[in-house]
């Protein structure tokens, strides 16, 4: 006799690795993985064009693991899950690399970045243009 059951948790884990399972999304979330960032932000930490930081962020809303919160003319992007970053931070160790490097990513000030939260106390940034926002 042949028993052929399909669990559900392993559809909806499969999606999950699959909606994080690109290296560019993986870093978006371990930049966000400490504290919430806006896009320049990120274009700062990663080296990344705002387009492609864009896309990937909105693939991540989308399936349902990052969420937004706008401040001004800033939107700011924080992970929904509050054990993402734990899954992160075990898939790191299980392919044999440095916790240490996924954590250098969400640290704080970041040399060059305009954002609020590197540069507190200094004129509203807006990551639209990466420009002081005009009076």
């Amino acid at each position: 006799m042949e028993v052929n059951i399909k669990p559900r948790w392993s559809d909806s884990s499969g999606e999950l690795l699959a909606l994080i399972g690109q290296p560019i999304r993986l870093q978006l979330l371990a930049v966000m993985a400490a504290q919430e960032a806006c896009v320049c932000h990120f274009e700062a930490v990663l080296g990344l064009r705002q387009s492609v930081i864009s896309q990937h962020l909105m693939v991540l809303r989308r399936g349902g693991q990052v969420q937004t919160r706008r401040d001004g003319r800033n939107i700011y992007y924080s992970i929904v899950q509050a054990n993402l970053p734990a899954f992160l931070e075990a898939a790191v160790v299980i392919t044999g690399n440095s916790v240490e490097d996924l954590r250098a990513l969400g640290q704080r000030p970041v040399a060059g970045c305009p954002c609020p939260q590197c540069n507190p106390g200094r004129e509203p940034y807006s990551c639209q243009g990466m420009h002081p926002e005009s009076s």
